[in-house]
Protein backbone atom coordinates (compact mmCIF):
# COMPACT_ATOMS: atom_id res chain seq x y z
CA UNK A 1 0.00 0.00 0.00
CA UNK A 2 1.46 3.34 -1.10
CA UNK A 3 0.64 6.23 1.24
CA UNK A 4 0.64 9.94 0.47
CA UNK A 5 0.89 12.52 3.26
CA UNK A 6 0.19 16.24 2.92
CA UNK A 7 0.58 18.50 5.96
CA UNK A 8 3.75 18.13 8.02
CA UNK A 9 3.12 20.54 10.89
CA UNK A 10 3.31 20.06 14.66
CA UNK A 11 1.04 17.03 14.45
CA UNK A 12 1.48 15.83 10.88
CA UNK A 13 5.24 15.44 10.97
CA UNK A 14 5.40 12.97 13.89
CA UNK A 15 2.28 11.18 12.65
CA UNK A 16 3.93 10.65 9.28
CA UNK A 17 7.09 9.38 10.96
CA UNK A 18 5.02 6.74 12.73
CA UNK A 19 3.54 5.64 9.40
CA UNK A 20 7.08 5.24 8.10
CA UNK A 21 8.10 3.29 11.19
CA UNK A 22 5.22 0.89 10.50
CA UNK A 23 6.84 0.02 7.17
CA UNK A 24 4.62 1.88 4.71
CA UNK A 25 6.00 3.48 1.55
CA UNK A 26 5.22 7.20 1.93
CA UNK A 27 5.36 10.19 -0.42
CA UNK A 28 5.09 13.60 1.28
CA UNK A 29 4.43 17.22 0.41
CA UNK A 30 4.34 20.44 2.42
CA UNK A 31 5.14 24.06 1.63
CA UNK A 32 7.62 23.85 4.53
CA UNK A 33 10.59 22.36 2.68
CA UNK A 34 12.50 21.74 5.92
CA UNK A 35 9.69 19.46 7.10
CA UNK A 36 9.78 17.58 3.79
CA UNK A 37 13.56 17.18 4.06
CA UNK A 38 13.18 15.85 7.59
CA UNK A 39 10.73 13.18 6.42
CA UNK A 40 12.90 12.30 3.43
CA UNK A 41 15.76 11.74 5.87
CA UNK A 42 13.46 9.30 7.69
CA UNK A 43 12.78 7.33 4.51
CA UNK A 44 9.92 9.13 2.78
CA UNK A 45 9.90 10.27 -0.83
CA UNK A 46 9.56 14.00 -1.32
CA UNK A 47 7.14 15.47 -3.87
CA UNK A 48 7.03 18.92 -5.45
CA UNK A 49 3.23 19.23 -5.45
CA UNK A 50 0.05 17.70 -4.14
CA UNK A 51 -0.61 16.34 -7.62
CA UNK A 52 2.66 14.41 -7.51
CA UNK A 53 1.68 12.93 -4.16
CA UNK A 54 -1.69 11.89 -5.58
CA UNK A 55 -0.02 10.20 -8.54
CA UNK A 56 2.13 8.11 -6.22
CA UNK A 57 -0.29 6.83 -3.60
CA UNK A 58 -3.20 4.47 -3.08
CA UNK A 59 -4.36 6.32 0.02
CA UNK A 60 -3.76 9.99 0.81
CA UNK A 61 -3.62 11.36 4.35
CA UNK A 62 -4.14 15.09 4.85
CA UNK A 63 -3.34 16.83 8.15
CA UNK A 64 -4.02 20.55 7.72
CA UNK A 65 -5.26 23.50 9.83
CA UNK A 66 -8.82 23.95 8.52
CA UNK A 67 -11.25 23.19 5.70
CA UNK A 68 -9.97 25.85 3.24
CA UNK A 69 -6.50 24.32 3.47
CA UNK A 70 -7.85 20.81 2.88
CA UNK A 71 -9.88 21.93 -0.14
CA UNK A 72 -6.89 23.82 -1.53
CA UNK A 73 -4.56 20.84 -1.07
CA UNK A 74 -7.02 18.61 -2.90
CA UNK A 75 -8.68 20.76 -5.52
CA UNK A 76 -6.45 23.76 -6.35
CA UNK A 77 -4.29 23.71 -9.46
CA UNK A 78 -1.69 20.94 -9.05
CA UNK A 79 -3.67 19.69 -6.07
CA UNK A 80 -3.74 16.05 -5.06
CA UNK A 81 -7.09 15.36 -6.75
CA UNK A 82 -5.46 15.92 -10.14
CA UNK A 83 -3.22 12.92 -9.49
CA UNK A 84 -5.50 10.58 -7.55
CA UNK A 85 -6.60 7.44 -9.33
CA UNK A 86 -10.15 6.08 -9.33
CA UNK A 87 -10.49 3.68 -6.43
CA UNK A 88 -8.03 5.52 -4.21
CA UNK A 89 -9.01 6.98 -0.84
CA UNK A 90 -8.45 10.23 1.04
CA UNK A 91 -8.22 10.10 4.85
CA UNK A 92 -8.52 13.65 6.12
CA UNK A 93 -7.14 13.77 9.66
CA UNK A 94 -7.57 17.54 9.94
CA UNK A 95 -10.12 19.00 12.37
CA UNK A 96 -12.68 20.78 10.22
CA UNK A 97 -16.40 21.53 9.98
CA UNK A 98 -18.28 18.23 9.49
CA UNK A 99 -20.44 19.81 6.77
CA UNK A 100 -17.27 20.59 4.83
CA UNK A 101 -16.17 16.97 5.27
CA UNK A 102 -19.41 15.87 3.64
CA UNK A 103 -18.93 18.36 0.79
CA UNK A 104 -15.38 17.15 0.16
CA UNK A 105 -16.53 13.52 0.24
CA UNK A 106 -19.24 14.25 -2.33
CA UNK A 107 -16.80 15.96 -4.67
CA UNK A 108 -14.31 13.09 -4.41
CA UNK A 109 -17.09 10.54 -4.96
CA UNK A 110 -17.66 12.07 -8.40
CA UNK A 111 -14.07 10.97 -9.16
CA UNK A 112 -14.68 7.50 -7.67
CA UNK A 113 -12.36 8.39 -4.78
CA UNK A 114 -13.33 7.30 -1.27
CA UNK A 115 -13.18 9.48 1.84
CA UNK A 116 -12.88 9.15 5.60
CA UNK A 117 -12.90 12.10 8.00
CA UNK A 118 -10.57 11.07 10.81
CA UNK A 119 -9.60 13.97 13.09
CA UNK A 120 -7.28 13.29 16.00
CA UNK A 121 -6.86 14.26 19.64
CA UNK A 122 -3.90 14.11 21.99
CA UNK A 123 -1.56 16.91 20.99
CA UNK A 124 2.08 16.78 19.94
CA UNK A 125 3.34 14.41 22.69
CA UNK A 126 0.85 11.70 21.72
CA UNK A 127 1.48 12.32 18.02
CA UNK A 128 5.16 11.65 18.69
CA UNK A 129 4.65 8.45 20.68
CA UNK A 130 1.84 7.19 18.43
CA UNK A 131 -0.96 7.22 21.01
CA UNK A 132 -3.34 9.83 19.59
CA UNK A 133 -7.06 9.10 19.50
CA UNK A 134 -8.63 8.97 16.04
CA UNK A 135 -12.36 9.59 15.52
CA UNK A 136 -13.54 8.35 12.14
CA UNK A 137 -16.54 9.01 9.93
CA UNK A 138 -17.18 7.03 6.75
CA UNK A 139 -18.12 3.66 5.31
CA UNK A 140 -17.42 0.65 7.52
CA UNK A 141 -15.68 -1.13 4.64
CA UNK A 142 -13.18 1.71 4.16
CA UNK A 143 -12.70 2.00 7.91
CA UNK A 144 -11.86 -1.69 8.15
CA UNK A 145 -9.51 -1.55 5.17
CA UNK A 146 -7.46 1.35 6.52
CA UNK A 147 -7.75 0.63 10.23
CA UNK A 148 -4.20 -0.72 10.50
CA UNK A 149 -2.79 2.33 8.73
CA UNK A 150 -4.57 4.70 11.11
CA UNK A 151 -3.64 2.51 14.09
CA UNK A 152 0.05 2.91 13.18
CA UNK A 153 -0.30 6.50 14.43
CA UNK A 154 -2.74 5.97 17.27
CA UNK A 155 -3.61 4.39 20.58
CA UNK A 156 -7.28 4.17 19.62
CA UNK A 157 -9.18 4.37 16.33
CA UNK A 158 -12.98 4.43 16.60
CA UNK A 159 -15.59 4.79 13.86
CA UNK A 160 -18.46 6.94 15.11
CA UNK A 161 -20.70 6.97 12.02
CA UNK A 162 -20.97 8.15 8.43
CA UNK A 163 -18.85 10.89 6.84
CA UNK A 164 -18.91 13.95 9.10
CA UNK A 165 -19.29 11.90 12.29
CA UNK A 166 -15.55 11.95 12.91
CA UNK A 167 -15.39 15.73 12.93
CA UNK A 168 -18.61 16.01 14.94
CA UNK A 169 -16.95 13.78 17.55
CA UNK A 170 -13.83 15.95 17.45
CA UNK A 171 -15.92 19.09 18.01
CA UNK A 172 -17.44 17.44 21.08
CA UNK A 173 -13.93 16.61 22.28
CA UNK A 174 -12.73 20.18 21.80
CA UNK A 175 -15.77 21.62 23.57
CA UNK A 176 -15.13 19.40 26.61
CA UNK A 177 -11.41 20.20 26.67
CA UNK A 178 -12.04 23.95 26.43
CA UNK A 179 -14.58 24.00 29.25
CA UNK A 180 -12.29 21.82 31.39
CA UNK A 181 -9.36 24.19 30.96
CA UNK A 182 -11.56 27.18 31.74
CA UNK A 183 -12.90 25.53 34.91
CA UNK A 184 -9.38 24.60 36.02
CA UNK A 185 -8.19 28.18 35.44
CA UNK A 186 -11.14 29.56 37.38
CA UNK A 187 -10.47 27.22 40.31
CA UNK A 188 -6.75 28.03 40.46
CA UNK A 189 -7.46 31.78 40.54
CA UNK A 190 -9.93 31.25 43.38
CA UNK A 191 -7.34 29.26 45.35
CA UNK A 192 -4.59 31.81 44.74
CA UNK A 193 -6.84 34.65 45.87
CA UNK A 194 -7.87 32.67 48.97
CA UNK A 195 -4.24 32.04 49.90
CA UNK A 196 -4.32 28.30 49.18
CA UNK A 197 -1.41 26.89 47.16
CA UNK A 198 -2.80 25.80 43.73
CA UNK A 199 -0.05 23.15 43.47
CA UNK A 200 -1.28 21.48 46.64
CA UNK A 201 -4.89 21.81 45.45
CA UNK A 202 -3.93 20.01 42.23
CA UNK A 203 -2.22 17.23 44.16
CA UNK A 204 -5.22 16.88 46.48
CA UNK A 205 -7.95 16.68 43.84
CA UNK A 206 -6.30 15.02 40.84
CA UNK A 207 -7.16 11.52 42.08
CA UNK A 208 -10.81 12.36 42.78
CA UNK A 209 -13.85 12.95 40.62
CA UNK A 210 -12.51 16.31 39.39
CA UNK A 211 -9.37 14.64 38.07
CA UNK A 212 -8.99 14.29 34.30
CA UNK A 213 -6.52 13.87 31.49
CA UNK A 214 -6.98 17.57 30.78
CA UNK A 215 -6.08 18.50 34.36
CA UNK A 216 -3.03 16.23 34.40
CA UNK A 217 -1.76 17.72 31.14
CA UNK A 218 -2.56 21.40 31.71
CA UNK A 219 -2.24 22.03 35.46
CA UNK A 220 1.56 21.50 35.46
CA UNK A 221 1.88 23.91 32.53
CA UNK A 222 -0.18 26.54 34.35
CA UNK A 223 1.68 26.10 37.63
CA UNK A 224 5.09 26.32 35.94
CA UNK A 225 3.81 29.18 33.76
CA UNK A 226 4.80 27.35 30.61
CA UNK A 227 2.35 28.45 27.93
CA UNK A 228 4.27 27.29 24.89
CA UNK A 229 2.19 25.06 22.59
CA UNK A 230 1.10 22.24 22.73
CA UNK A 231 -2.13 23.23 21.11
CA UNK A 232 -2.38 26.86 20.13
CA UNK A 233 -5.26 29.08 21.20
CA UNK A 234 -5.81 30.13 17.58
CA UNK A 235 -6.43 26.50 16.62
CA UNK A 236 -8.83 25.99 19.51
CA UNK A 237 -10.67 29.13 18.40
CA UNK A 238 -10.99 27.52 14.97
CA UNK A 239 -12.42 24.35 16.48
CA UNK A 240 -14.91 26.21 18.68
CA UNK A 241 -15.98 28.34 15.72
CA UNK A 242 -16.63 25.14 13.77
CA UNK A 243 -18.64 23.83 16.73
CA UNK A 244 -20.73 26.99 16.92
CA UNK A 245 -21.25 27.12 13.14
CA UNK A 246 -22.36 23.50 13.15
CA UNK A 247 -24.64 24.00 16.15
CA UNK A 248 -26.33 27.01 14.56
CA UNK A 249 -26.93 25.09 11.34
CA UNK A 250 -28.86 22.40 13.24
CA UNK A 251 -30.50 24.66 15.87
CA UNK A 252 -28.48 23.68 18.94
CA UNK A 253 -27.51 26.15 21.69
CA UNK A 254 -23.99 25.85 23.17
CA UNK A 255 -23.74 28.54 25.88
CA UNK A 256 -20.63 27.20 27.65
CA UNK A 257 -18.77 26.75 24.37
CA UNK A 258 -19.70 30.29 23.32
CA UNK A 259 -18.44 31.70 26.64
CA UNK A 260 -15.06 29.99 26.41
CA UNK A 261 -14.81 31.11 22.78
CA UNK A 262 -15.12 34.73 23.95
CA UNK A 263 -12.39 34.15 26.55
CA UNK A 264 -10.08 32.84 23.84
CA UNK A 265 -10.96 35.77 21.59
CA UNK A 266 -9.94 38.12 24.42
CA UNK A 267 -6.59 36.35 24.64
CA UNK A 268 -6.18 36.69 20.88
CA UNK A 269 -6.77 40.43 21.20
CA UNK A 270 -4.01 40.43 23.83
CA UNK A 271 -1.66 38.84 21.29
CA UNK A 272 -1.65 35.40 22.92
CA UNK A 273 -3.24 33.42 20.11
CA UNK A 274 -0.09 31.37 19.52
CA UNK A 275 0.21 30.35 23.16
CA UNK A 276 -1.01 27.00 24.47
CA UNK A 277 -4.71 26.84 25.34
CA UNK A 278 -3.65 26.46 28.98
CA UNK A 279 -3.09 30.23 28.74
CA UNK A 280 -6.82 30.54 29.42
CA UNK A 281 -5.43 30.99 32.93
CA UNK A 282 -4.13 34.40 31.80
CA UNK A 283 -7.67 35.54 31.02
CA UNK A 284 -8.78 34.81 34.59
CA UNK A 285 -5.60 36.35 36.03
CA UNK A 286 -6.20 39.56 34.12
CA UNK A 287 -9.84 40.05 35.13
CA UNK A 288 -9.00 39.23 38.76
CA UNK A 289 -5.73 41.20 38.89
CA UNK A 290 -3.78 38.26 40.30
CA UNK A 291 -1.04 35.89 39.14
CA UNK A 292 -1.27 32.23 40.02
CA UNK A 293 2.01 31.27 41.65
CA UNK A 294 2.72 34.91 42.45
CA UNK A 295 5.18 35.30 39.54
CA UNK A 296 5.02 37.68 36.59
Amino acid sequence: MKVGFIGLGIMGRPMCKNVLKAGYEVTVFDFNTAAVEDLVACGAKGAKSGKEVGENCDVLITMLPNSPHVKAALFNENGAAEGLKAGSVVIDMSSINPVESQNIAAKLAEMNVGFLDAPVSGGEPKAIDGTISVMVGGDQELFDKYYDLMKSMAGSVVRTGAVGAGNTTKLANQMIVAVNIAALSEAFVLCEKAGVDPQLVFEAIRGGLAGSTVMNAKAPMMLSRNFEPGFRIELHIKDLQNALDTSHSINVSLPLTAQVMEMMQALKIDGREKKDHSALLNYYEKINNITVGGKN
